[in-house]
């Protein structure tokens, strides 16, 4: 189709974050951090919503799909996810993450997944809480 917007992977990405986030923000949320780096680990998006520490991993995918974006976070995905939440945990208790005074108190983290299929300007969006956690 040619009246996509987002033809390669890093736009698509990008603007997934984007409808992320404002949905998230239109819920009442605060953005702590995007896109924190870890080496080669990745957070999309780090938010509070007042109870939890949210790390949000964000998938989307263009029209039509063969699986929704949010069964492409794997294991082995989320594995890297709570390994990269780790480190950011240590460097925000520890001062240590740009434009970040520290978290907040007392709140627990939640892992987090926000599905987004784009289907020209429409798009439809899930907001999966609690999607995955440590597995034990």
């Amino acid at each position: 189709m040619d009246d996509l917007w987002y033809k390669n992977r890093q736009d698509l990405g990008k603007k997934g974050e984007d409808v992320a986030l404002e949905y998230l923000l239109q819920r009442g949320m605060e953005l702590l951090a995007r896109n924190w780096r870890s080496g080669h680990k990745e957070l999309d998006l780090i938010m509070d919503d007042g109870e939890f520490i949210r790390i949000v991993e964000v998938r989307a995918k263009n029209y039509p799909v063969a699986v929704e974006p949010y069964e492409t976070v794997t294991l082995p995905k989320q594995r890297l996810v709570m390994a990269a939440a780790r480190r950011f945990l240590a460097a925000a208790r520890g001062g240590k993450v740009k434009g970040l005074s520290g978290l907040p108190e007392g709140r627990e983290v939640a892992f987090d997944v926000v599905s987004i299929i784009f289907n020209g300007e429409l798009f439809d969006i899930k907001y999966i809480k609690e999607a995955f956690g440590p597995q034990w």
